[in-house]
């Protein structure tokens, strides 16, 4: 790849104006159809899994797979990484062959993935004092949103390396916020996170009690959805909770990542977060209770008590 006269700079960031050549990392189930619709972006792309079989479809396509993550990072303008889990990230980070050993100085590195927030803020300040700006970007709207470009992007890095990153958010998702310095992207995501699951909580509490009164639960979200408890929690996935649809859109266990990010940070700044503690623990019920894999609205199972199976 070296000498290919694909290097190009940032927008922003002064010489060429060409589209920069992105490193991929972690083409799963979400990462493959980002990386895809950033192909589609006319964005030069480079990428790396573990599994080679999960970017066959993007070298189809036009992209150039490499041997390591180094690789990857020594031929990018920009690399982005969508992984499982921040235990994963990290073990690519370092090493002869890791992503920091490529990196260089004046490239950018953005994480899409849900991640720690202060995790987030320690990779930053590391990766400044080598000359690279970091966003941490975490993503929601699902592999839907990912296929079909409409997903919400929250930011944390400095204000002037996400406006050079906005034609690759452009080309991925249908909106970006820029939140704030290294980490706030992660924090945002974590409070969106909360604030669906005690959301979801207080509607299946309100369900539980109608039926028990004796009132129809259907009626009663009616009613909620023309007066200023409305949302689009309560519109979508009311509906779902009040059919016992338990079959996932997203699996409740996947809370727990959340779960361990909020109590994380929450410790971190001495924040008391008392409803999110009784939900969370409730989602760590259902889980160990093996529900995990059911939807995020088989909350309502811990409201009744009840023990309705997946249908």
């Amino acid at each position: 790849m070296a000498g290919s006269g694909r290097r190009v700079c940032l927008p922003g960031g002064g010489g060429v104006s060409k589209k920069p050549t992105i490193g991929f990392l972690g083409t799963g189930t979400m990462g493959n159809p980002i990386a895809y619709n950033l192909l589609r972006g006319g964005f030069p792309l480079i990428v790396w899994n573990r599994t080679p079989a999960r970017y066959a479809n993007l070298v189809a396509a036009g992209a150039t797979a490499l041997h390591s993550p180094r690789a990857v990072a020594a031929e990018s303008d920009v690399v982005i990484t969508m992984l499982m889990q921040w235990a994963h990230l990290e073990a690519l980070l370092d090493g002869p062959e890791g992503i920091i050993a490529g990196l260089r100085p004046g490239s950018l590195f953005i994480d899409l993935a849900t991640d720690p927030p202060l995790a987030a803020r320690r990779l930053s300040q590391r990766l400044h004092e080598h000359g690279i700006e970091a966003l941490d970007a975490p993503v929601r709207g699902g592999e839907k949103g990912a296929i079909e470009r409409s997903l919400l992007i929250m930011v944390g890095g400095r204000r002037e390396a996400y406006e050079r990153a906005l034609p690759i958010f452009e080309a991925i998702g249908k909106r970006s916020v820029y939140i704030g310095p290294p980490g706030c992207g992660q924090l945002a995501k974590a409070c969106h996170q909360m604030m669906m699951a005690v959301t979801l909580e207080a509607m299946a509490e309100t369900f539980a009690l109608s039926e028990t009164f004796g009132a129809d639960p259907a009626r009663v979200r009616e009613a909620l959805l023309e007066g200023q408890a409305a949302s689009r929690i309560l519109e979508l996935h009311g509906a779902r909770m009040l059919q016992h649809d338990w079959r996932p859109g997203r699996a409740i266990k996947h809370y727990l990542k959340d779960r361990a990010n909020l109590y994380e940070t929450a410790a971190a700044t001495g924040v008391d977060l008392p409803l999110a503690r009784i939900v969370f623990e409730k989602i760590l019920e259902l889980v160990q209770n093996g529900r995990g894999e059911l939807d995020e609205t088989s909350l309502y199972l811990t409201a009744t008590r009840k023990t309705e199976a997946l249908s």
